[in-house]
This record gives C-alpha cells, structure tokens and sequence, in this order.
C-alpha cells in the first residue's frame, strides 16, 4: 500500500513539475504580438561620442555583456536600469516583463571622458529566457551639464537570438 501511495505522490509531483515548465514564460515565449507596447523611444544613440555596444560573443537568451565608451568631454552618469525590445515586422516593441512589480537599484556609475566600462546584464529575472529574434537593449546615461544638473539620453544596442 505504501509502494501505491508514493508511487502517485511521485506521479503527481512529476506532472506538476511538467505542467510549470511548460509555462509559457519560463521557456521565453510571450503573448500575442498585439498584446506588446511599440517602443516609446523616439531618439536614441544621440549622444555625441558616447557609444554602446554588445561585446562579441557573451549573448545568451538569458544575458549579455555591454560596453559603454565615453569618447566625449562629458562626465556621465548610468545605472542598472535596462529595457529590452524585439523587432517584429520592422517595427520595435517593448519585451513583456514576466514579473509585475520589479525595480532597478538607484545607483550612478561614472564613466569619465575617455573611460570604457563593460556591463554585464542578466535579464532572466525580468523577462524569462527570450526566444530567437532581433532585440535590442536600451540603457539610460546622463550627461553632466554645467552649472549642475543632468540631461537624459538613450543609448541602444542591437543584437540577436538564433
């Protein structure tokens, strides 16, 4: 009897565990397309000899490796924040998010003139492992302005997902 009884426990726990990997956010797979927001970014890269790109091979489906060179004379300032979005039909949209309520630690790294800094960003716990397709990686960096104070710009960078 007790053979039966752990046998449909056992059973029971190996569906269970089937069912929850099936869970379309867990293998990188989202809702329908009409349900994705189009980017509400309008400019980006347009900070003058501040560049970002994805350094060659470290792209995964879970994570990458940014650099972010500064050949300006600007001090600027970036964090944690990012956003990924997919382009589908020529058209940008932003990735749906896998958890509702999520933030980003607010912290500044500087990045000096002439200063180079690679990032690692692991994006499993926000938008799961995505799936083959064209993306891009959007980052916030603000751009020191005498006598104080900051301006926002947008820097993106391309990669894709076989």
């Amino acid at each position: 009897m007790k053979k039966y009884l752990c046998l449909i426990i056992l059973m029971t726990i190996s569906l269970l565990f089937l069912f929850g990997c099936a869970n379309e956010n867990s293998l990188g797979k989202y809702k329908e397309t009409s349900d994705w927001k189009k980017t509400t970014y309008e400019a980006y890269n347009n900070l003058v000899n501040v560049f970002m790109t994805v350094r060659e091979g470290t792209v995964t489906p879970n994570k990458l490796t940014l650099v972010i060179e500064n050949n300006s004379n600007n001090n600027c300032i970036y964090g944690d924040f990012f956003l990924l979005e997919k382009k589908i039909n020529g058209i940008w949209y932003q990735v749906p998010a896998i958890i509702e309520d999520y933030g980003f630690t607010s912290i500044g790294y500087e990045l000096n003139p002439g200063g180079r800094n690679e990032v690692k960003v692991d994006w499993e716990w926000l938008y799961g492992s995505i799936d083959s397709g064209e993306y891009r990686i959007v980052k916030d960096v603000l751009k020191k302005k005498p006598p104080g104070g900051y301006d926002t710009y947008y820097l993106a960078a391309e990669f894709i997902i076989k």
